[in-house]
């Protein structure tokens, strides 16, 4: 899913959010709401179709025999900067090694797909980029001690400056913790699909690194750390952050993700029932289990009190990405409707603010996140307070992933074809045997 957006000036970013929102959520409302429009060419040419829609498919059969499609999104930082998302991962992990019974379990071994941004895209690229060993190269509490110990430095990424300054400028000491981090390892060493978005100042519209693309062309293939730099490059701190894919022949000049794609869900849920060919089978949200993590969510003026070096740009991206997270999840959460409820979670919190604490309270305070009731869309009816808590859902949601776990093993279809690469070139292959 490259950028693929019309180009519009700097100052009109917000233009480019908006029409991308648009032709994800017509995409949302036709694909889910109504069951129709199979027809790629509809997608590919971003022109509505005017004829009734066709009654909506029964999928409860194929998807019995199938399976569903299991999708992480995980939001930019926010109020949080990461650290609810992180928690709800080590707690998910926990949960997922207990129901298995596997000890080594990962959060990667029980989802087909991963999307984030911001710090999301940091933590969804520790949790699904290919160890030395073949596995992830960090388990989920790892992975959320790292933004915990490396939250000030995850703050400030390179500034891309003039010419002599982009070829001759030291490393930030972001960059070195990504390359420490993820080495020479790129896009094409994830382990399953990951989409992590930017904001491209080179082409003026959004960019998604995605891992299909990369294994198409070393065009659309970026070393890891650039792609964490990218998505999490502040334009108010440090300005963009320029890199080129492995051939040199694409180049990014990123800002925020969450400047783009906050929420990144909706964008995962397409990818899936767009791509058959890595997932032939799924046809509607049906067919999906997501699970969508948020990391908190503020007022304005609560958000000025608590860091009064705040500028007024920053806070106004910080509000305007949260309020786009929310318009996603409320989207999403009526296209599966009456199915949300077994299909889809959404992990969010409010309340809090984490500026100057330590790293105990960091956990502490997103630990008391997870036990707040949240509200939550119901399709037809406004929003409710659910009577769940986020520990609740993710216990629950926790054994529906095992279950499809299980479920594979005596599986006659495949649920996910992956493609596979061979190392360091960008000739791609279809595994017909990616059951997890």
């Amino acid at each position: 899913m490259a950028a693929a957006l019309a180009a519009s000036p700097m100052i009109d970013t917000n233009l480019e959010v908006d029409k991308l929102t648009y032709e994800i959520f017509s995409i949302l409302e036709t694909k889910f709401l109504f069951g129709a429009y199979d027809d790629p060419k509809l997608f590919l040419s971003g022109k509505s179709n005017n004829s009734p829609a066709p009654p909506v498919k029964n999928h409860h059969r194929r998807g019995g025999v199938a399976g569903k499609v299991r999708i992480l999104s995980v939001d930019g930082g926010g109020t949080t900067d990461g650290i609810l998302a992180g928690v709800s991962l080590a707690h998910l992990e926990e949960r997922l090694r207990s129901k298995s019974g596997d000890p080594d379990a990962r959060v990667a071994d029980f989802f087909d797909v991963a999307a984030g941004s911001g710090a999301g895209g940091i933590l969804a690229s520790l949790l699904f980029t290919r160890g030395k060993d073949g596995r992830p190269i960090m388990k989920a509490d790892e992975a959320l001690q790292f933004l915990i110990k490396n939250r000030r430095k995850l703050m400030t990424t390179c500034n891309s400056g003039g010419f002599f300054r982009r070829i001759f400028r030291p490393e930030t000491s972001s960059e070195k913790l990504f390359r420490r981090a993820f080495g020479e390892a790129t896009l094409k060493d994830t382990l399953k699909p990951v989409l992590i978005p930017c904001y491209d100042l080179a082409t003026r519209a959004p960019f998604v690194f995605s891992r299909a693309d990369a294994l198409e062309t070393d065009g659309y293939d970026f070393a890891m750390r650039q792609v964490c730099a990218a998505t999490m490059a502040d334009p108010t701190v440090a300005g963009a952050a320029e890199m080129r894919s492995v051939d040199k022949r694409t180049r990014i000049v990123a800002v925020d993700g969450g400047v783009a794609m906050n929420n990144p869900t909706a964008a995962a849920i397409t990818h899936v029932l767009n791509n058959k060919q890595e997932f032939p089978f799924c046809d509607s949200v049906e067919d999906l289990l997501v699970v969508s993590l948020g990391n908190g969510e503020s007022a304005s003026a609560a958000a000025r009190r608590a860091d009064p070096t705040m500028s007024p740009a920053a806070g106004f991206l910080k509000i305007a990405g949260e309020g786009a997270s929310d318009m996603v999840d409320q989207a999403v959460s009526m296209a599966f409707g009456e199915m949300m409820q077994n299909n889809y979670v959404r992990i969010q919190a409010s309340g809090f603010m984490m500026n100057n604490l330590n790293a105990r309270d960091h956990v502490e305070m997103a630990e008391e996140m997870l036990k707040q009731r949240n509200v939550e869309s119901v399709l037809f009816r406004g929003k409710k307070i659910v009577e769940k808590t986020n520990l609740d859902k993710l216990e629950i949601f926790a054994g529906e992933l095992v279950k499809e776990q299980e479920r594979r093993k005596s599986s006659i279809l495949p649920v996910v074809v992956l493609k596979q690469a061979s190392p360091r070139t960008s000739s791609a292959t279809l595994s017909t045997v990616s059951f997890c």
